[in-house]
């Protein structure tokens, strides 16, 4: 009985093993917490030193500002080159006309047989290359007689033949002097006139880039007080070349803007004052009346020595227009032709000078600062035929 009862026992003991074995088996397995990231280790702050005494900060204060005004560099005044010998230096670009109104009437004038319908074409030529109408007609006329006392004519005849009649017609003997020395202690006063988009402002700026370079002194007025931005213009033309602009409030009176830059270049003992107008259209009686006004209103301190209208060589005979009236207010001394490079239109400077008697002193062959130079009638014949 004795031992029946013991492997009961044993019986129940291994029973109870078993399911405390299984109850650890399925057991749900608890999540896992992973530990936190250890710290990244920071680089130490470097030591601050300390006086001996009292363990005082030596860090140095930090660099003052640099004031205001030094952050704000004023323009560098630059140095122009003279004007001689510009012309010769841009002929390139007066080369550029030269398919119409040269090139064109030498190959016309070089066929071996000149009859009624060639000479139509030469004529034609001339006129679309806006030399006018009344002297394409004297030129025709005279081309006609030189080529009947000539006969037979080589590559080399025919080039002397056009050169002369467009020098003829151009007139070499007019004088061409810029006025820009005056008598006395007065300084010359030029008067730079002309309508909306024709260079007026740029070609002021550049002309006294010009004598700035030919070693003259300048003061510019800036009387187109139309618009803001024709006087700003012209103060950044000052500036690069280190000439004072006598400015006034926007829309004020022109004549007061005038009468002042005439006022401080005496002051000064100036060489040359320009003074930029307005550009006015030649149709507004009031604005035109307005110009006259300008030039009165100059006269009180000191004569005006030259008027310059600028007229754009692409505007042809419309520009032709512009000039008879400019000239009926102001008595024009001289013209400055702009945008004469790239433009077959150079007969322009027959027409204008023909119809009043007014020499071109001045043409603008681009956009560069020094692209404004004196008018040389030979040099711009030349150009525009071409190397021989």
């Amino acid at each position: 009985m004795d031992g029946y009862i013991g492997i009961i026992a044993i019986i129940i003991v291994v029973l109870l093993l078993g399911v405390g074995t299984t109850a650890l088996l399925v057991r749900p397995r608890s999540k896992t917490t992973l530990p936190p990231p250890a710290p990244t280790p920071q680089a130490p702050a470097p030591p601050v030193e300390e006086e001996e005494a009292g363990a005082v900060d030596t860090l140095a204060p930090p660099a003052p500002a640099a004031p205001a005004e030094e952050l704000v560099k004023a323009p560098e005044v630059e140095v122009p080159p003279p004007s001689a010998g510009r012309m010769i230096r841009l002929r390139a670009r007066l080369a550029r006309s030269q398919t119409t109104l040269g090139r064109g009437l030498l190959e016309l004038l070089s066929r071996d047989r000149l009859d009624d319908d060639v000479w139509d074409e030469i004529e034609e030529t001339l006129i679309t290359a806006d030399v006018g109408v009344a002297p394409t007609r004297a030129m025709v006329e005279d081309l006609k007689t030189k080529v009947k006392v000539l006969g037979s004519r080589t590559p080399s005849e025919v080039r002397a033949l056009l050169r002369a009649e467009l020098l003829t017609q151009i007139d070499p003997g007019l004088d061409r002097t810029l006025h820009t020395s005056a008598p006395g202690a007065r300084p010359a006063v030029l008067l730079v006139v002309g309508v909306n988009g024709t260079g007026k402002t740029t070609t002021t700026g550049k002309l006294a880039r010009s004598l700035i370079g030919d070693g003259k002194t300048v003061v510019l007025g800036a009387a187109d007080t139309f618009r803001a931005a024709a006087a700003d213009q012209l103060q950044t033309w000052g500036d690069r070349v280190g000439a004072p602009v006598v400015r006034g409030p926007e829309a004020g009176d022109p004549a007061s803007v005038a009468f002042d830059a005439v006022s401080r270049g005496i002051a000064d003992k100036a060489d040359v004052v320009i003074v930029d107008t307005a550009g006015r259209l030649h149709t507004k009686t009031g604005l035109m009346d307005e110009l006259g006004k300008v030039k009165r209103v100059i006269e009180k301190k000191a004569q005006v020595d030259e008027v310059l209208l600028v007229l754009d060589a692409t505007t042809g005979q419309n520009g032709m227009r512009q000039a008879q009236v400019f000239g009926e207010v102001v008595n024009i001394t001289g013209i400055a032709l702009t945008k004469l490079d790239g433009t077959a239109k150079g007969g322009i400077v027959i027409s204008v000078q023909r119809e009043l008697g007014v020499p071109v002193k001045l043409v603008g062959l681009g956009e560069g600062p020094d692209d404004l130079a004196p008018f040389d009638p030979e040099v711009f014949v030349d150009a525009l035929l071409g190397d021989a």
